[in-house]
């Protein structure tokens, strides 16, 4: 057994504890892997409405619990394999799900996690059997689902000092759509968000206990509160408020961010992802850890906000890269821009959030498929430019990669 520290120094605390119960239920074969817009994932989104109602939730979506998103699916310039139940033509309806503690405060601390996965083997799985599969997703995604649904009890009537939205988003294996919707059409104050806490894959706590905390340099108190608070953990710090979860979103709205992760296993978006290969114990562990998080800052006021570097690998196939992040909710022409990372080519070039890419080198860009090939043209040193659409009017700047 280990973290027996950390149990005994919440023991005190004695919410419901339906961690396994909850991902169960969401990476059941029943649902079909949960993925954007399917009949599994919208059992899902009931589920977990249901769930923050028993759990005296406030609904605080557009229909009760509900913010529907609808989109067209792009197809990922890495991959050849379409969506499995999408096309370029189809249009998908995706579902957050959001739940309020009204707590009278000004300010507000959004707790989230991404519910949708890949069902039978959609874009982005590793999965190479020719028979169809259902990928479960329980480490991705109904692991955090589950720590966040555990939060909400511990949270109840302590801590008052901020409100909670608590959110379950879709479309992330898709592009981060739902958290990226969410930001662009909020239901609360965009500016009384005080921080935002992510949950992705924390399923699998290994036995050296290493949990990694990304956005940790996002603002000046995490590094002190993370650390303070740690009881055992093998802790990774991660600067950077950017990474392939929808912590991402918040930051790029200039908003505090920590997103936790338990790391990387074989079973990563396979058909293997199952319930029975979780730590639970671990999991709960993980929920204390973040509550006594909540609980050292909880008086603490409006945190203050820090840009920080990108610190996610280049994309692979490519030797360089211009340091962007695409809002894959554009569908015009061109790659709109929504973050530029610090003390990348893109914003030594002056590019900005909001720019939309309309040429690279002699190649125009359409969409990320023509903006990716285009990249596959450069190698580190060369200097090309690069034509970006600015409020309407057509800006041309030098980009050295």
């Amino acid at each position: 057994m280990f973290f027996m520290g950390l149990f005994a120094c919440n023991k005190a605390y004695k919410p419901e504890n339906k961690i396994q119960e909850d991902v169960s239920f969401l990476a059941d074969d029943k649902l079909e892997g949960r993925e954007t817009g399917t009949k599994g994932e919208k059992e899902a989104a009931e589920f977990i409405a249901k769930r923050f109602e028993e759990l005296g939730l406030e609904p605080r979506g557009t229909d009760g619990f509900y913010q529907d998103f609808t989109f067209k699916p792009k197809t990922d310039p890495h991959s050849e394999v379409k969506y499995s139940e999408a096309n370029s033509d189809s249009t998908i309806t995706g579902r957050n799900i959001l739940g309020y503690i009204n707590n009278s405060a000004s300010q507000t601390i959004v707790v989230g996690a991404h519910y949708d996965h890949l069902g039978y083997g959609a874009e982005g799985s590793l999965y190479r059997g020719e028979e169809k599969a259902i990928h479960n997703g329980a480490d991705d995604n109904a692991s955090g689902v589950a720590v966040m649904l555990n939060l909400v009890s511990k949270l109840k009537e302590t801590n008052t000092s901020n409100n909670y939205l608590f959110m379950a988003f879709s479309g992330e294996e898709m592009g981060l759509l739902g958290s990226n919707y969410f930001v662009k059409n909020t239901t609360i104050n965009l500016d009384s968000i005080n921080y935002m806490l992510n949950m992705d894959m924390v399923g699998r706590l290994k036995a050296d206990s290493t949990l990694a905390v990304y956005g940790v340099g996002t603002s000046p108190i995490f590094k002190q509160v993370i650390n303070a608070n740690n009881n055992n953990f093998k802790i990774i710090e991660k600067e950077s408020g950017v990474g392939p979860s929808d912590h991402t979103s918040f930051y790029l709205s200039d908003i505090p961010v920590l997103h936790f992760f338990t790391g990387q296993h074989e079973d990563y978006h396979k058909p293997s992802d199952d319930s029975g290969l979780l730590n639970y114990e671990g999991m709960e562990y993980i929920s204390n850890y973040i509550f006594d998080i909540i609980t050292d800052i909880n008086d603490n006021g409006e945190l203050a906000f820090r840009k920080t570097k990108n610190e996610s690998d280049d994309a692979p196939r490519f030797k360089v890269t211009l340091g962007v992040v695409p809002d894959y909710m554009f569908d015009g022409k061109g790659m709109r821009l929504d973050g530029v990372s610090e003390e990348k080519p893109a914003q030594k070039a002056g590019l900005q959030k909001g720019d939309i890419v309309v040429q690279l080198g002699d190649i125009e860009i359409i969409d990320m498929m023509s903006y990716m090939k285009a990249l596959s043209k450069f190698e580190k040193g060369n200097t090309t430019t690069v034509k970006f659409d600015r409020n309407g009017e057509i800006i041309e700047a030098e980009v050295t990669f």
